[in-house]
Protein backbone atom coordinates (compact mmCIF):
# COMPACT_ATOMS: atom_id res chain seq x y z
CA UNK A 1 0.00 0.00 0.00
CA UNK A 2 1.76 3.58 -0.64
CA UNK A 3 0.55 5.53 1.45
CA UNK A 4 1.75 7.26 4.33
CA UNK A 5 0.40 9.33 6.75
CA UNK A 6 1.72 12.66 8.77
CA UNK A 7 1.59 12.29 12.53
CA UNK A 8 1.17 16.06 13.41
CA UNK A 9 0.25 15.71 16.98
CA UNK A 10 4.75 14.86 17.02
CA UNK A 11 7.37 17.64 17.85
CA UNK A 12 8.09 16.94 14.23
CA UNK A 13 5.97 16.20 11.38
CA UNK A 14 7.56 12.37 9.72
CA UNK A 15 5.85 9.75 7.41
CA UNK A 16 5.23 6.37 9.06
CA UNK A 17 8.25 4.04 7.59
CA UNK A 18 6.55 2.07 4.81
CA UNK A 19 7.82 -1.03 6.41
CA UNK A 20 6.18 -0.20 9.72
CA UNK A 21 2.43 -0.61 7.55
CA UNK A 22 3.63 -4.24 6.08
CA UNK A 23 4.22 -5.59 9.57
CA UNK A 24 2.07 -6.21 12.38
CA UNK A 25 2.92 -4.00 14.81
CA UNK A 26 0.86 -0.77 16.91
CA UNK A 27 0.54 2.73 15.04
CA UNK A 28 -1.41 5.44 16.47
CA UNK A 29 -2.27 8.34 14.40
CA UNK A 30 -4.14 11.51 15.01
CA UNK A 31 -7.81 11.18 14.70
CA UNK A 32 -8.07 14.65 12.74
CA UNK A 33 -10.08 13.38 9.49
CA UNK A 34 -8.27 16.16 7.96
CA UNK A 35 -5.22 14.16 7.29
CA UNK A 36 -7.09 11.36 5.75
CA UNK A 37 -8.94 13.00 3.22
CA UNK A 38 -10.67 10.26 1.38
CA UNK A 39 -11.65 7.63 3.09
CA UNK A 40 -13.38 8.70 6.03
CA UNK A 41 -11.15 7.13 9.13
CA UNK A 42 -14.31 5.29 10.03
CA UNK A 43 -14.01 3.30 6.74
CA UNK A 44 -10.81 2.08 7.65
CA UNK A 45 -11.81 -0.10 10.46
CA UNK A 46 -14.66 -2.05 8.22
CA UNK A 47 -11.44 -2.79 6.05
CA UNK A 48 -9.89 -6.47 6.05
CA UNK A 49 -6.62 -5.89 7.96
CA UNK A 50 -7.66 -2.82 9.78
CA UNK A 51 -8.46 -2.31 13.35
CA UNK A 52 -9.87 1.56 14.57
CA UNK A 53 -11.36 2.79 18.15
CA UNK A 54 -11.85 6.08 20.20
CA UNK A 55 -9.04 6.73 22.86
CA UNK A 56 -8.91 9.70 25.28
CA UNK A 57 -5.38 10.96 24.45
CA UNK A 58 -4.34 12.29 21.43
CA UNK A 59 -3.07 8.80 19.44
CA UNK A 60 -7.10 8.96 19.28
CA UNK A 61 -7.21 6.67 16.00
CA UNK A 62 -5.47 3.40 16.19
CA UNK A 63 -5.13 1.04 12.63
CA UNK A 64 -3.48 -2.16 12.79
CA UNK A 65 -1.66 -3.49 9.89
CA UNK A 66 -2.39 -7.20 8.85
CA UNK A 67 -0.67 -9.78 6.65
CA UNK A 68 1.35 -12.84 5.96
CA UNK A 69 3.60 -13.65 9.03
CA UNK A 70 5.96 -15.49 6.75
CA UNK A 71 5.71 -12.60 4.40
CA UNK A 72 6.37 -10.00 7.09
CA UNK A 73 8.99 -11.38 8.87
CA UNK A 74 11.57 -10.96 5.70
CA UNK A 75 10.50 -7.61 4.60
CA UNK A 76 12.98 -5.32 4.61
CA UNK A 77 13.68 -1.04 5.95
CA UNK A 78 12.59 1.20 3.24
CA UNK A 79 15.53 4.39 3.73
CA UNK A 80 14.01 6.83 5.50
CA UNK A 81 16.28 10.23 6.43
CA UNK A 82 15.51 11.49 9.49
CA UNK A 83 18.78 13.54 9.82
CA UNK A 84 21.81 12.33 8.43
CA UNK A 85 21.76 8.88 10.69
CA UNK A 86 21.12 6.10 7.81
CA UNK A 87 20.04 3.98 11.02
CA UNK A 88 17.20 5.78 12.33
CA UNK A 89 14.86 3.09 9.90
CA UNK A 90 16.14 0.27 10.47
CA UNK A 91 13.49 -2.27 11.68
CA UNK A 92 14.78 -4.08 14.75
CA UNK A 93 13.22 -6.85 14.42
CA UNK A 94 15.61 -8.49 11.65
CA UNK A 95 18.90 -7.22 13.46
CA UNK A 96 19.22 -10.80 14.58
CA UNK A 97 17.85 -12.38 11.48
CA UNK A 98 20.37 -14.80 9.68
CA UNK A 99 19.96 -15.61 5.80
CA UNK A 100 17.65 -18.56 5.32
CA UNK A 101 19.04 -21.60 3.60
CA UNK A 102 17.28 -22.88 0.75
CA UNK A 103 16.95 -26.73 0.00
CA UNK A 104 14.45 -29.23 -0.70
CA UNK A 105 12.92 -31.14 2.41
CA UNK A 106 11.44 -34.39 0.68
CA UNK A 107 7.65 -35.14 1.54
CA UNK A 108 8.59 -38.34 2.75
CA UNK A 109 11.12 -36.49 5.66
CA UNK A 110 7.99 -34.29 6.28
CA UNK A 111 5.55 -36.88 7.01
CA UNK A 112 7.97 -38.81 9.34
CA UNK A 113 6.01 -38.55 12.90
CA UNK A 114 9.36 -37.19 15.01
CA UNK A 115 10.32 -36.37 17.98
CA UNK A 116 11.07 -32.48 18.42
CA UNK A 117 14.51 -33.84 19.48
CA UNK A 118 14.61 -35.89 16.40
CA UNK A 119 13.50 -33.17 14.32
CA UNK A 120 16.23 -30.40 15.40
CA UNK A 121 19.30 -33.39 15.59
CA UNK A 122 18.85 -35.91 13.18
CA UNK A 123 21.30 -35.68 10.67
CA UNK A 124 19.05 -37.57 7.93
CA UNK A 125 16.73 -34.72 8.82
CA UNK A 126 18.47 -31.44 8.79
CA UNK A 127 21.96 -31.66 8.22
CA UNK A 128 22.42 -28.52 6.31
CA UNK A 129 18.79 -27.87 5.91
CA UNK A 130 16.77 -24.79 7.72
CA UNK A 131 13.17 -25.28 6.67
CA UNK A 132 11.12 -22.18 6.52
CA UNK A 133 8.36 -23.41 8.60
CA UNK A 134 8.72 -25.57 11.69
CA UNK A 135 6.84 -29.11 11.89
CA UNK A 136 4.15 -28.23 14.75
CA UNK A 137 3.57 -31.52 15.90
CA UNK A 138 5.50 -33.64 18.78
CA UNK A 139 5.39 -37.65 18.94
CA UNK A 140 3.05 -38.75 22.22
CA UNK A 141 6.47 -38.55 24.63
CA UNK A 142 7.48 -35.06 24.17
CA UNK A 143 3.26 -34.17 24.65
CA UNK A 144 2.82 -36.36 27.62
CA UNK A 145 5.95 -34.74 29.19
CA UNK A 146 4.98 -31.34 28.66
CA UNK A 147 1.37 -31.86 30.11
CA UNK A 148 3.00 -33.47 33.33
CA UNK A 149 4.79 -30.16 33.47
CA UNK A 150 1.76 -28.64 33.44
CA UNK A 151 0.28 -30.22 36.40
CA UNK A 152 3.60 -28.68 38.49
CA UNK A 153 3.10 -25.48 36.83
CA UNK A 154 2.71 -23.70 40.42
CA UNK A 155 6.21 -24.98 41.26
CA UNK A 156 9.16 -22.13 41.82
CA UNK A 157 11.76 -24.57 40.39
CA UNK A 158 9.24 -24.37 36.98
CA UNK A 159 11.81 -24.94 34.39
CA UNK A 160 10.73 -22.70 31.37
CA UNK A 161 13.16 -24.09 28.96
CA UNK A 162 12.63 -27.95 29.23
CA UNK A 163 8.87 -26.95 28.98
CA UNK A 164 9.50 -24.65 25.91
CA UNK A 165 11.72 -27.18 24.19
CA UNK A 166 8.93 -29.66 24.81
CA UNK A 167 6.06 -27.82 23.24
CA UNK A 168 8.25 -26.86 20.08
CA UNK A 169 8.55 -23.10 20.94
CA UNK A 170 5.04 -22.91 22.12
CA UNK A 171 5.53 -22.62 25.98
CA UNK A 172 3.62 -19.45 25.38
CA UNK A 173 0.57 -20.69 23.65
CA UNK A 174 0.51 -23.87 25.75
CA UNK A 175 1.19 -22.54 29.74
CA UNK A 176 -1.60 -19.73 29.07
CA UNK A 177 -3.89 -21.47 27.86
CA UNK A 178 -3.87 -24.12 30.38
CA UNK A 179 -3.83 -21.76 33.20
CA UNK A 180 -6.92 -19.77 31.51
CA UNK A 181 -9.03 -23.38 31.76
CA UNK A 182 -7.39 -23.88 35.14
CA UNK A 183 -9.24 -20.61 36.27
CA UNK A 184 -12.08 -21.74 34.55
CA UNK A 185 -12.06 -18.00 32.82
CA UNK A 186 -13.06 -19.65 29.66
CA UNK A 187 -16.13 -20.76 30.89
CA UNK A 188 -16.86 -17.75 33.13
CA UNK A 189 -15.95 -15.10 30.19
CA UNK A 190 -18.01 -17.61 27.61
CA UNK A 191 -14.72 -16.93 25.46
CA UNK A 192 -14.62 -18.71 22.08
CA UNK A 193 -11.87 -21.54 22.19
CA UNK A 194 -10.62 -20.64 18.79
CA UNK A 195 -10.54 -17.12 19.72
CA UNK A 196 -8.93 -17.25 22.37
CA UNK A 197 -6.25 -20.15 20.78
CA UNK A 198 -5.66 -17.74 17.76
CA UNK A 199 -4.72 -14.62 19.81
CA UNK A 200 -2.21 -16.52 22.04
CA UNK A 201 -0.97 -17.48 18.61
CA UNK A 202 -0.69 -14.20 17.37
CA UNK A 203 0.68 -12.80 21.01
CA UNK A 204 3.69 -15.20 20.53
CA UNK A 205 4.39 -14.31 16.81
CA UNK A 206 4.38 -10.79 17.71
CA UNK A 207 7.61 -11.45 20.05
CA UNK A 208 11.04 -11.33 18.37
CA UNK A 209 12.36 -15.02 18.72
CA UNK A 210 15.24 -13.44 17.28
CA UNK A 211 15.75 -11.42 20.94
CA UNK A 212 18.00 -13.20 23.00
CA UNK A 213 15.91 -12.24 26.50
CA UNK A 214 12.91 -10.47 25.36
CA UNK A 215 11.06 -12.88 23.31
CA UNK A 216 7.90 -15.24 23.80
CA UNK A 217 9.82 -17.69 26.36
CA UNK A 218 10.53 -14.50 28.63
CA UNK A 219 6.67 -13.84 28.10
CA UNK A 220 5.96 -16.98 28.97
CA UNK A 221 8.77 -17.66 31.98
CA UNK A 222 6.86 -14.40 33.31
CA UNK A 223 3.16 -15.68 33.20
CA UNK A 224 4.48 -18.49 35.28
CA UNK A 225 5.97 -16.60 37.84
CA UNK A 226 2.18 -14.40 38.06
CA UNK A 227 0.68 -17.49 38.07
CA UNK A 228 2.68 -18.40 41.09
CA UNK A 229 2.14 -15.05 43.08
CA UNK A 230 -1.49 -15.30 42.29
CA UNK A 231 -1.49 -18.66 44.07
CA UNK A 232 -0.22 -16.72 47.42
CA UNK A 233 -3.08 -16.93 50.24
CA UNK A 234 -3.51 -13.26 50.53
CA UNK A 235 -4.36 -12.66 46.77
CA UNK A 236 -6.38 -16.00 45.97
CA UNK A 237 -8.24 -15.27 48.85
CA UNK A 238 -9.39 -12.15 47.41
CA UNK A 239 -8.42 -11.59 43.38
CA UNK A 240 -11.99 -11.98 41.27
CA UNK A 241 -11.88 -13.66 38.09
CA UNK A 242 -10.78 -10.60 36.28
CA UNK A 243 -8.15 -9.99 38.45
CA UNK A 244 -7.01 -13.19 37.57
CA UNK A 245 -7.79 -12.62 33.52
CA UNK A 246 -5.95 -9.51 33.65
CA UNK A 247 -3.18 -10.54 35.60
CA UNK A 248 -2.61 -13.45 32.87
CA UNK A 249 -2.93 -11.24 29.86
CA UNK A 250 -1.00 -8.58 31.37
CA UNK A 251 2.09 -11.26 32.12
CA UNK A 252 1.46 -12.88 28.73
CA UNK A 253 1.65 -9.10 26.93
CA UNK A 254 3.90 -6.79 28.70
CA UNK A 255 6.66 -7.35 26.21
CA UNK A 256 4.83 -7.67 23.06
CA UNK A 257 6.79 -6.70 19.76
CA UNK A 258 10.05 -5.70 22.12
CA UNK A 259 12.46 -4.26 19.54
CA UNK A 260 15.84 -6.01 21.64
CA UNK A 261 16.85 -2.17 22.74
CA UNK A 262 15.71 -0.08 25.37
CA UNK A 263 14.05 3.25 25.80
CA UNK A 264 17.31 5.33 25.78
CA UNK A 265 18.39 3.92 22.55
CA UNK A 266 14.75 4.85 20.97
CA UNK A 267 14.81 8.11 21.89
CA UNK A 268 18.10 9.02 21.09
CA UNK A 269 17.95 7.78 17.47
CA UNK A 270 15.09 9.57 17.24
CA UNK A 271 12.70 6.31 16.66
CA UNK A 272 9.00 6.93 15.87
CA UNK A 273 7.84 5.13 18.72
CA UNK A 274 9.53 7.18 20.94
CA UNK A 275 8.46 10.27 18.95
CA UNK A 276 4.75 8.64 18.99
CA UNK A 277 5.27 8.36 22.77
CA UNK A 278 6.74 11.71 23.21
CA UNK A 279 9.64 9.50 25.16
CA UNK A 280 7.14 8.84 28.10
CA UNK A 281 6.99 4.62 28.66
CA UNK A 282 7.77 4.04 25.09
CA UNK A 283 8.32 0.60 24.85
CA UNK A 284 5.55 -0.47 27.64
CA UNK A 285 3.11 2.29 25.47
CA UNK A 286 3.68 0.15 22.71
CA UNK A 287 3.43 -3.51 23.95
CA UNK A 288 0.27 -2.22 25.62
CA UNK A 289 -1.11 -0.74 22.46
CA UNK A 290 -0.24 -4.00 20.46
CA UNK A 291 -1.79 -6.21 22.89
CA UNK A 292 -5.26 -4.12 22.42
CA UNK A 293 -4.73 -4.10 18.89
CA UNK A 294 -4.39 -8.23 18.88
CA UNK A 295 -7.30 -8.55 21.76
CA UNK A 296 -9.46 -6.34 18.98
CA UNK A 297 -8.23 -8.35 15.96
CA UNK A 298 -9.14 -11.62 17.51
CA UNK A 299 -12.50 -10.41 18.92
CA UNK A 300 -11.51 -12.28 21.59
CA UNK A 301 -13.71 -10.06 24.02
CA UNK A 302 -16.73 -9.43 21.06
CA UNK A 303 -18.92 -10.03 22.59
CA UNK A 304 -18.77 -8.66 26.18
CA UNK A 305 -20.83 -5.18 26.51
CA UNK A 306 -18.37 -2.78 24.83
CA UNK A 307 -17.74 -0.26 27.94
CA UNK A 308 -16.85 -3.66 29.59
CA UNK A 309 -14.37 -4.51 26.65
CA UNK A 310 -12.79 -0.69 26.85
CA UNK A 311 -12.77 -0.80 30.60
CA UNK A 312 -10.66 -4.17 30.29
CA UNK A 313 -8.31 -2.71 27.87
CA UNK A 314 -7.33 0.25 29.75
CA UNK A 315 -6.89 -2.27 33.38
CA UNK A 316 -4.75 -3.94 31.02
CA UNK A 317 -2.73 -0.89 29.94
CA UNK A 318 -2.47 -0.32 33.74
CA UNK A 319 -0.67 -3.29 34.55
CA UNK A 320 1.58 -2.92 31.71
CA UNK A 321 2.36 0.28 32.00
CA UNK A 322 3.83 -0.66 35.29
CA UNK A 323 7.06 -2.34 34.18
CA UNK A 324 8.51 0.89 33.33
CA UNK A 325 11.81 -0.20 35.25
CA UNK A 326 12.27 4.15 35.30
CA UNK A 327 9.49 4.36 37.80
CA UNK A 328 10.62 1.82 39.69
CA UNK A 329 11.15 4.19 42.50
CA UNK A 330 7.81 5.44 42.01
CA UNK A 331 6.24 2.34 42.67
CA UNK A 332 8.14 1.07 45.31
CA UNK A 333 7.74 4.13 47.79
CA UNK A 334 4.12 3.89 47.21
CA UNK A 335 4.19 0.21 48.07
CA UNK A 336 6.20 0.85 51.15
CA UNK A 337 3.81 3.72 52.43
CA UNK A 338 1.12 1.29 52.24
CA UNK A 339 3.04 -1.47 54.39
CA UNK A 340 3.85 1.18 57.02
CA UNK A 341 0.30 2.12 57.31
CA UNK A 342 -1.09 -1.37 57.11
CA UNK A 343 -3.65 0.21 54.76
CA UNK A 344 -3.96 -1.98 52.30
CA UNK A 345 -7.48 -3.62 51.55
CA UNK A 346 -8.03 -6.06 49.16
CA UNK A 347 -11.41 -5.84 49.27
CA UNK A 348 -11.04 -2.60 47.52
CA UNK A 349 -10.66 -3.03 44.16
CA UNK A 350 -8.33 -0.06 42.88
CA UNK A 351 -5.94 -1.42 46.00
CA UNK A 352 -6.24 -5.43 44.03
CA UNK A 353 -4.72 -3.62 41.41
CA UNK A 354 -2.18 -2.15 42.88
CA UNK A 355 -0.98 -5.77 44.28
CA UNK A 356 -1.97 -7.07 40.48
CA UNK A 357 0.58 -4.00 39.21
CA UNK A 358 3.38 -5.52 42.03
CA UNK A 359 2.83 -8.66 41.20
CA UNK A 360 3.62 -8.09 37.90
CA UNK A 361 6.96 -6.72 38.51
CA UNK A 362 7.81 -8.84 40.63
CA UNK A 363 7.28 -11.68 37.99
CA UNK A 364 8.96 -9.68 35.13
CA UNK A 365 12.41 -8.89 37.32
CA UNK A 366 12.43 -12.54 39.34
CA UNK A 367 14.53 -14.17 37.17
CA UNK A 368 17.62 -13.43 39.99
CA UNK A 369 15.25 -15.28 42.90
CA UNK A 370 14.78 -18.52 40.31
CA UNK A 371 17.57 -21.68 41.11
CA UNK A 372 20.97 -21.04 39.82
CA UNK A 373 20.56 -23.06 36.79
CA UNK A 374 17.50 -20.88 35.52
CA UNK A 375 19.02 -17.30 36.60
CA UNK A 376 22.48 -17.97 35.37
CA UNK A 377 20.90 -18.76 31.89
CA UNK A 378 18.54 -15.43 32.26
CA UNK A 379 21.15 -13.62 33.25
CA UNK A 380 23.34 -14.45 30.32
CA UNK A 381 20.97 -13.52 28.10
CA UNK A 382 19.77 -10.74 28.95
CA UNK A 383 23.42 -9.41 29.11
CA UNK A 384 23.75 -11.15 25.40
CA UNK A 385 20.95 -8.45 24.66
CA UNK A 386 22.28 -5.49 26.10
CA UNK A 387 26.01 -6.16 24.34
CA UNK A 388 24.43 -6.51 21.16
CA UNK A 389 22.81 -3.18 21.69
CA UNK A 390 25.94 -1.67 22.42
CA UNK A 391 27.66 -3.49 19.47
CA UNK A 392 25.12 -0.90 17.74
CA UNK A 393 25.57 1.40 19.18
CA UNK A 394 29.65 1.56 19.04
CA UNK A 395 29.00 0.64 15.09
CA UNK A 396 27.06 3.95 14.76
CA UNK A 397 29.61 6.03 16.54
CA UNK A 398 26.56 6.27 19.38
CA UNK A 399 27.05 6.90 22.90
CA UNK A 400 26.98 3.47 24.60
CA UNK A 401 24.29 3.17 27.08
CA UNK A 402 25.17 1.82 30.63
CA UNK A 403 25.77 -2.07 30.81
CA UNK A 404 25.75 -2.34 26.98
CA UNK A 405 29.39 -2.02 26.82
CA UNK A 406 31.01 -5.51 26.90
CA UNK A 407 34.52 -3.81 27.21
CA UNK A 408 33.59 -2.41 30.67
CA UNK A 409 30.70 -4.68 31.72
CA UNK A 410 30.45 -8.63 32.78
CA UNK A 411 27.37 -10.70 33.47
CA UNK A 412 28.18 -10.70 37.13
CA UNK A 413 29.15 -7.10 37.64
CA UNK A 414 25.49 -6.56 36.33
CA UNK A 415 23.79 -8.90 37.89
CA UNK A 416 25.47 -8.06 41.28
CA UNK A 417 23.99 -4.71 40.97
CA UNK A 418 20.70 -5.38 39.78
CA UNK A 419 19.90 -7.44 42.34
CA UNK A 420 21.54 -4.99 44.84
CA UNK A 421 19.85 -2.17 43.66
CA UNK A 422 15.94 -3.00 41.91
CA UNK A 423 15.53 -6.87 42.77
CA UNK A 424 16.18 -6.77 46.70
CA UNK A 425 14.22 -3.71 47.69
CA UNK A 426 11.25 -4.83 45.42
CA UNK A 427 11.60 -8.03 46.95
CA UNK A 428 12.14 -6.96 50.59
CA UNK A 429 8.84 -5.07 50.56
CA UNK A 430 6.83 -8.11 48.57
CA UNK A 431 8.08 -10.10 51.23
CA UNK A 432 6.48 -7.92 53.87
CA UNK A 433 3.23 -7.95 52.18
CA UNK A 434 2.96 -11.83 51.32
CA UNK A 435 5.69 -13.55 54.22
CA UNK A 436 5.28 -16.99 52.69
CA UNK A 437 7.71 -19.78 52.14
CA UNK A 438 7.47 -18.76 48.47
CA UNK A 439 8.80 -15.55 49.30
CA UNK A 440 11.72 -16.68 51.83
CA UNK A 441 12.59 -18.94 48.73
CA UNK A 442 12.83 -16.39 46.34
CA UNK A 443 14.75 -14.20 48.67
CA UNK A 444 17.06 -17.10 49.80
CA UNK A 445 18.05 -17.86 45.89
CA UNK A 446 18.63 -13.97 45.73
CA UNK A 447 21.08 -14.39 48.22
CA UNK A 448 22.85 -17.69 46.96
CA UNK A 449 22.86 -16.27 42.92
CA UNK A 450 24.60 -12.72 43.99
CA UNK A 451 27.37 -14.64 46.29
CA UNK A 452 27.71 -17.15 43.29
CA UNK A 453 28.17 -14.41 41.21
CA UNK A 454 30.59 -12.72 43.89
CA UNK A 455 32.90 -16.03 43.91
CA UNK A 456 33.06 -16.02 40.10
CA UNK A 457 33.88 -12.40 39.66
CA UNK A 458 36.60 -13.02 42.66
CA UNK A 459 38.07 -16.13 40.29
CA UNK A 460 38.30 -14.57 37.51
CA UNK A 461 39.86 -11.16 38.95
CA UNK A 462 42.43 -13.60 40.46
CA UNK A 463 42.78 -15.72 37.52
CA UNK A 464 43.90 -11.94 35.59
CA UNK A 465 46.10 -11.34 38.94
CA UNK A 466 47.95 -15.14 38.38
CA UNK A 467 48.40 -14.18 34.53
CA UNK A 468 49.51 -10.40 35.43
CA UNK A 469 52.14 -11.96 37.60
CA UNK A 470 53.31 -14.77 35.17
CA UNK A 471 54.25 -12.29 32.63
CA UNK A 472 57.59 -11.50 31.56
CA UNK A 473 58.82 -8.03 32.41
CA UNK A 474 59.72 -5.78 29.88
CA UNK A 475 62.72 -4.91 28.44
CA UNK A 476 64.46 -1.28 29.12
CA UNK A 477 63.47 -0.72 25.88
CA UNK A 478 60.29 -1.84 25.38
CA UNK A 479 58.97 -0.14 28.52
CA UNK A 480 60.59 3.21 27.64
CA UNK A 481 58.93 2.83 24.33
CA UNK A 482 55.05 2.26 26.39
CA UNK A 483 55.95 5.01 28.99
CA UNK A 484 56.61 7.32 26.18
CA UNK A 485 53.21 6.82 24.15
CA UNK A 486 50.95 5.88 27.36
CA UNK A 487 51.29 8.18 30.38
CA UNK A 488 48.99 7.86 33.21
CA UNK A 489 46.32 10.81 34.14
CA UNK A 490 47.54 13.42 35.27
CA UNK A 491 51.31 12.64 34.49
CA UNK A 492 53.84 14.73 33.23
CA UNK A 493 56.47 13.81 30.97
CA UNK A 494 60.08 14.62 32.31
Amino acid sequence: MEVCYQLPVLPLDRPVPKHVLSRRGAISFSSSSSLFGAPDPRQLSQRRGAISYDSSDQTALYIRMLGDVRVRSRVGFETERRGSHPYLSIDFRILHSQPESAGPVSARKIRRLLSFQRYLHSSRVCRGVTPQNPLHFLDHDYTGQAKCMLEKVGSWNFDIFIFDRLTNGNSLINLTFHLFNHYGLIELFQLDMVKLRRFLVMVQEDYHRQNPYHNAVHAADVTQAMYCYLQEPKLSKSLTSCDILLGLLAAATHDLDHPGVNQPFLIKTNHYLAALYQNTSVLENHHWRSAVGLLRESRLFSHLPAEDGLNMERQLGSLILATDISRQNEYLSKFREHLDKEDLLLGNAGHRHFILQMALKCADICNPCRPWELSKQWSEKVTEEFFHQGDIEKKHKLEVSPLCDSQTNSVGKIQIDFMTYVVEPLFAEWARFSDTRLSQTMLGYLGLNKAGWSGMLQEQAGAAEETDLGAPSPTPSSAEETDSKVLPQGSKES
